[in-house]
């Protein structure tokens, strides 16, 4: 194993996943033949599927679920709170107990362009792409293209080409 990663035991790698130096996996799952770009976290209960390709930079928090065929470009941060406090309303620091994942879900075969901001209880469809530097607040609908702050539909596409797996 590379020794510039940090992968805990209870990680579940498929087959052929390739990993770059520089990454944190704990609890989660990533799926055969998904590539994994340096300075990466994927925290538990974070699912990434198969043939993803997962760029420099990125983080994925619990709650996220990535399916197959997925490219997310650098530096993309998924968000699984939508009201994150430091302390609880009486002044101590949170834990694990004072709050409830908001899940996300980026469908088969989308992209998500680099920079990009995906925020908690948001579905971004299959085969959608979200350009670069998009702040995502809301469900993207499948086969269309999206960017902005916030990101907006600005137009659907054509189904893709058939993949040769």
């Amino acid at each position: 194993m590379n020794p510039y990663v940090c992968i805990s035991p209870d990680v579940k790698l498929g087959k052929d996943v390739r990993l770059s130096k520089f990454i944190n996996l704990y609890g989660c799952e990533v799926g055969d033949e998904t590539k994994i770009g340096a300075f990466v976290e994927i925290q538990k209960n974070a699912t990434v599927g198969k043939r993803c390709k997962i760029s420099s930079h990125t983080f994925i928090c619990e709650g996220v679920t990535i399916e197959d065929n997925v490219f997310v470009g650098h530096s993309v941060a998924f968000i699984n709170d939508a009201y994150p406090r430091s302390t609880t309303p009486g002044g101590q620091l949170q834990t694990e107990a004072d709050w409830k994942v908001e899940k996300t879900l980026v469908k088969k075969g989308a992209s998500i362009g680099s920079g990009s901001t995906i925020l908690s209880k948001v579905t971004i469809g299959e085969n959608a792409i979200v350009g670069a530097g998009s702040v995502v607040t809301r469900d993207i609908p499948p086969n269309s293209i999206a960017y902005g702050n916030p990101a907006r539909v600005h137009r659907q596409i054509g189904l893709p080409l058939e993949t040769t797996k």
